[in-house]
């Protein structure tokens, strides 16, 4: 790919889906994997309960295998099981739990970074999810997980847009054209964010399926002090 989707004269860069984390991931310090409905809110939470999540890609009969070779326990598409892509749920996770977490979107790219480091960030965990970017240089690629079409094509969605720039707002450096336009969508979203969240079309989902208290607690703006990051394949509480 032509290196003016690079973003590389710019300090801190802003890209889409497993496309976008290809690109940034090997020239960058590192990446802030953000999927706000739900897995990064998800895995925010569980390791705030010192859980270690493995993100998963994949079949769900090689994922079940997987939670037995770990002896964790297996998250449920079914988003009202007891464990399951559910900020809600995530809240009554047991201390210390191993989880097996498959996702299309979060799993994805946070698998699909490599050896770069590699936090999940949420409006949750923004403010610090970005001092902690901070410590480990300068270059660092913020990722937006969008959802996903009936085809399963990128849907790119505002609450990963506005998460994004939530996290932006607290870094340092040259932005690029697409990290400074999160930054500012954040900032125009910020004081109304939780009724935003609710009016969107990822939360208005949720909420039609009985999943209002997910989207609440997604957008419980720096309520954390939980900064999560990928090690070994599983993400635990820096």
């Amino acid at each position: 790919m032509r290196s003016y989707f690079s973003q590389a004269e710019f300090d801190v860069r802003l890209e889409w889906g497993e496309r976008g984390v290809g690109l940034l991931a090997p020239i960058s310090d590192i990446v802030i994997i953000v999927d706000v409905l739900s897995f990064t809110t998800c895995v925010e939470i569980a390791t705030s309960r010192k859980a270690i999540v493995y993100p998963y890609r994949g079949e769900l009969e090689f994922a079940e295998e997987l939670a037995r070779s770990l002896d964790a326990e297996l998250a449920e598409k079914k988003r009202d099981a007891k464990y399951s892509l559910s900020p809600k749920a995530m809240t009554k996770i047991p201390m210390g739990i191993k989880l097996v977490l498959p996702s299309p979107n979060g799993s994805t790219l946070s698998l699909a970074a490599g050896d770069t480091p590699t936090l999940a960030g949420c409006f949750r965990n923004a403010r610090v999810a970005a001092e902690a970017a901070k410590t480990y240089g300068q270059r660092i690629a913020v990722i937006s997980a969008g959802e996903r079409w009936p085809d399963g094509t990128l849907r790119p969605s505002f609450e990963d847009l506005i998460g994004a720039g939530a996290i932006i707002n607290h870094l340092d450096g040259k932005f690029s054209p697409e990290a400074q336009a999160a930054k500012s969508a954040f900032l125009a979203a910020e004081e109304n964010l939780k009724k935003l969240m609710l009016q969107c079309g990822s939360g208005k989902e949720l909420i039609e399926r009985g999943f209002k208290q997910d989207v609440l607690l997604a957008a419980d703006l720096n309520a954390s002090e939980c900064v999560p990051i990928l090690e070994n394949g599983a993400y635990k509480a820096e």
